[in-house]
């Protein structure tokens, strides 16, 4: 698999690092080619899931492949139809998680929520922890699904 390497992310205000999914797999960073870099229009290659991080500043480390976001932190994940902002953004390519920290608030198309201190995600497992700050809670919304009831005569009856 292959990724925009980490020379392109430099440290620019605005930068959108687009990041596939299942990166925890990938090479290290420095082995990395550009083949799957967005076109010249800036639309993100059809392969498989990908976040876009959205920040004031972004660096990437090619020896310890950590790639971190600061300031205004926005991160957009059409796949599960989330959006989240924090602080900071930090993707752990070797460990295959991403650590958003600092007035998290994840929230999800159709009126779930999320806000804590730190929230991590794993990517390979697709889960999700959340930490508070000391002394608070993490606060959570979730809309209920409501099933249909079950019509009469459906279901096998003779």
């Amino acid at each position: 698999m292959v990724v925009r390497p980490a020379r392109a992310l430099g440290i620019l205000a605005g930068l959108q690092l687009f990041i596939a999914a299942d990166l925890a797999r990938a090479l290290p960073m420095a082995e990395q080619t550009t083949t799957t870099a967005p076109s010249e229009a800036g639309t993100p290659p059809a392969q498989g899931p990908l976040i876009t991080v959205e920040s004031d500043v972004q660096q990437a480390d090619n020896v310890t492949g950590v790639v971190t976001a600061t300031g205004n932190v926005r991160v957009l994940y059409p796949e599960k139809k989330l959006v989240a902002t924090a602080r900071q953004a930090q993707y752990f390519t070797k460990e295959g998680r991403i650590i958003l920290s600092g007035d998290v608030d994840v929230v999800q198309e159709g009126g779930n929520r999320l806000r804590a201190q730190r929230v991590t995600y794993l990517v390979q497992a697709d889960r999700l922890l959340a930490d508070p700050s000391p002394g608070d809670q993490v606060r959570s919304w979730i809309r209920l699904q409501r099933m249909a009831p079950a019509t009469p005569g459906a279901g096998g009856q003779r």
